[in-house]
């Protein structure tokens, strides 16, 4: 009963928390988005893409990338327009389309391009500067530029890295102390049992030399220690020499350095000296690495003084994982140790366990780690361990500032301490996501949208006017296309619409306000003539970017999520289709098609087997027949030269015309055949997309292949010259 009230009353004050964060969520943003946002996802200058400008996906050829351009250069040249209106339009278009062509076409421009944008290639020397902006824009742009690399500078110089871990003991909640001297009081009690704090910063003095000055406080139980340590390092030639002095429980002198031997090995080894009052006690720790292959390391360690111990390390790290084992040896514990981490990275987040076992005792640990922005994460780790009990770590990462919160819940392994353990983080952390981290992350992207769409407006204006002037340019190749494509009942868009819809079934191009008038949506836009003629073939192909770039388009609702939605009819039927910005497209999608498809092939295999098996077996038939031939021409030589034979010459003729007459119709039977066999295919054709034609003439090639091999195996058994075995396989063909 007492937890189930605990547990009420945490969920209460969350949840009154929770709705104040919401009700005062602008105030909350304004003070505490610095300390937990992202200050890099802050939307930018509005850049060209110039590939959705021709169409055409990252990975295009120069060939494909001089296609595209020869098919827009159709529709915009301005020698193509006459004079007037229409030819600056053209203008305009041609020379939007030619510069993303000089770009693409180029190799070394295009390196740039795809490394950093339409930036890398405006670099002026320095700084970079957008050639569209205004005389303050500029000034304003260079100041802030200016003030971000004096930050940078300042972060390299110093290099700051700080750790501060607080551990709090949590015991009295799952197991009460007793004492009827002590009065424990009706709630438990929380204290913080320790506390450490370190802090490092790091100044440059040369190229090769670095110093860095750190120290760090330390509290348990009421008592305290400290120390600082001043470091000098140089870089020299495959390693590096460093040298400490420093001051805690009394000074502390030391020196370590690194060796690279090979391409593989390196060693790390250093002493140290700890002045005490009485005594001068040594140190001494070395270290041997290897790297056993490309994600492979292993280390070897030996450390001698206050502590003594031999240590064996295989770590190894990839992209997907992360996987640690560790031996060591040592007084006063020896123990093994093994880690398991999985990176989710497309989720931003790192799946732990961990099991540690020793003369100390047993350790077990299951954790995850959430990134919630890019310099800051969250992790949560349960530990359970006898004699240790069950502690749950809270850490807190932003940047190279860790907070570490060490919750120590119970002295024994106690179920009711693991659930806690494992259940209120993830509570906590789904409350707080929904209830502050997402009204946070609307209200900066609301920010951020506002102020580019001030910065980027003559830029928005003028693609929209771009896209109008196309339009208006594209009028003949639209019913060009839309005529051939009624002729061959192909691909016709009906209606295309593209922008900010929450009602996909529904949307229009118009829209009624709240006097009930109805006025443009301004969050919608017409785009069905250009993607009319973005078909080809009785295909509309579109790759993974933008569709605001692609000609004939702009965004009609900055910085919020956009759809596509096309209606079209094909072969005669009406289909609609809704995709995401930048979702790849790919028309006609056929309501049941792979069935149909299906179908179709199984239909073509089993029509080209049956052709197969005839084609074969006319093969044969026409090897005896030919071999008959032969037969009865040399008895028809052999009888003339021999008079006395019984067969007659009348005879012959007779069976020559009834063989003449088989022959032919055996070939009206092929022929049929072939006819049957053209007539359905040119039927399958119609409906077959060009991938599933391609795919069913490398079929039909490795067919006559293989049955080019058997008649050439025939023809050598049976003594056919080459003529006849092209003559029966065109026969098949």
């Amino acid at each position: 009963p007492l937890w189930a009230l605990l547990s009420a009353v945490v969920f209460l004050f969350l949840k009154k928390l929770c709705c104040f964060v919401v009700y005062k969520k602008k105030t909350i943003c304004n003070s505490f988005t610095p300390l937990i946002m992202d200050d890099n996802d802050e939307l930018d200058y509005v850049e060209e893409d110039y590939y959705a400008t021709l169409n055409l996906p990252r990975t295009a050829t120069v060939e494909e990338i001089s296609k595209a351009y020869r098919n827009l250069s159709r529709i915009f040249h301005p020698d193509k327009h006459g004079n007037g209106e229409n030819k600056q339009k053209a203008e305009l278009m041609f020379n939007r389309t030619k510069k993303a062509y000089e770009v693409l076409s180029d190799p070394h421009q295009r390196a740039i391009y795809d490394s950093l944008g339409v930036k890398g290639l405006e670099t002026e020397g320095w700084e970079i500067v957008h050639r569209t902006k205004t005389p303050n824009e500029i000034r304003e742009e260079y100041e802030r530029l200016a003030r971000e690399r004096e930050e940078r500078r300042l972060q390299q110089k110093t290099n700051p890295r700080g750790n501060i871990s607080v551990h709090i003991n949590a015991t009295d909640f799952f197991s009460r102390y007793d004492d009827e001297y002590y009065d424990a009081g009706l709630l438990p009690s929380i204290e913080v049992s320790g506390m450490s704090m370190s802090q490092s910063i790091e100044a440059p003095l040369s190229r090769t030399e670095i110093a860095t000055l750190s120290g760090s406080l330390h509290l348990q139980n009421g008592v305290g220690s400290g120390n600082f340590l001043l470091s000098g390092k140089r870089l020299i030639n495959k390693g590096w020499f460093e040298v400490d002095c420093g001051a805690g429980n009394g000074p502390v002198l030391g020196a370590k350095g690194s060796r690279n031997l090979t391409n593989r090995i390196f060693l790390t080894g250093g002493t140290t000296f700890h002045f005490r009052p009485n005594a001068i006690i040594p140190g001494l720790t070395g270290t041997t690495a290897i790297q056993l292959d490309k994600n492979t390391l292993g280390y070897l360690t030996y450390n001698a003084g206050l502590q003594n111990s031999m240590s064996t390390v295989v770590e190894r790290n990839t992209e997907k994982y992360h996987c640690n084992l560790t031996i060591t040896l040592g007084i006063p514990h020896c123990y093994i140790a093994a880690s398991y981490t999985r990176k989710l990275l497309e989720q931003g987040l790192k799946l732990r366990v961990a099991l540690k076992g020793g003369t100390f005792g047993f350790l077990s640990e299951c954790g995850a780690e959430k990134k919630v922005s890019k310099y800051s994460s969250v992790s949560a780790t349960v530990c359970v361990g006898v004699p240790s009990g069950v502690t749950l770590k809270i850490k807190i990462i932003r940047s190279t500032q860790t907070y570490l919160f060490p919750i120590h819940l119970s002295e024994e392994v106690i179920p009711a301490a693991i659930f806690y353990a494992t259940v209120t983080p993830l509570l906590t952390y789904f409350v707080l996501k929904k209830m502050l981290f997402d009204p946070m992350n609307e209200a900066t992207k609301q920010k951020n949208i506002e102020r580019v769409k001030e910065t980027n407006s003559a830029r928005m204006a003028e693609k929209r006017r771009e896209a109008e002037s196309a339009i208006a340019l594209m009028g003949a190749l639209y019913e060009r296309i839309r005529k051939e494509e009624r002729k061959c009942e192909g691909l016709i868009i009906v209606s295309a619409m593209y922008g900010k819809f929450t009602d996909a079934e529904n949307v229009s191009l118009e829209e009624a306000d709240d006097m009930g008038f109805v006025q443009q949506n301004a969050y919608v836009i017409d785009v069905r003539i250009p993607l009319q003629c973005l078909v080809k073939d009785s295909q509309l192909i579109l790759y993974s970017s933008s569709k605001s770039e692609l000609p004939g388009f702009y965004d009609p609702c900055f910085g919020e999520d956009k759809q596509l939605k096309i209606d079209y009819e094909y072969r005669n039927d009406s289909y609609s289709s809704i995709f995401g910005d930048m979702d790849p497209v790919r028309l006609p999608v056929l309501a049941n098609e792979a069935p149909q498809y299906m179908a179709i092939s199984i239909g073509v295999v089993l029509l080209t087997a049956y052709l197969g098996f005839t084609g074969c077996t006319a093969t044969l038939e026409d090897e005896g027949r030919h071999g008959e031939q032969q037969t009865k021409k040399y008895d028809k030589q052999y009888t003339t030269s021999h008079p006395n034979l019984s067969d007659s010459e009348d005879q012959e003729e007779e069976e020559e015309e009834e063989d003449s007459e088989s022959e032919r119709n055996r070939r009206l039977h092929i022929e049929s055949l072939g006819q049957l066999k053209s007539a359905k295919l040119k039927s399958i054709e119609k409906s077959l997309t060009e991938e599933q034609r391609q795919a069913e003439k490398e079929i039909e090639r490795a067919q006559l292949a293989a049955i080019f091999e058997l008649l050439k195996k025939q023809a050598d058994s049976s003594n056919l010259n080459e003529d006849d075995l092209k003559e029966q396989l065109s026969l098949y063909r």
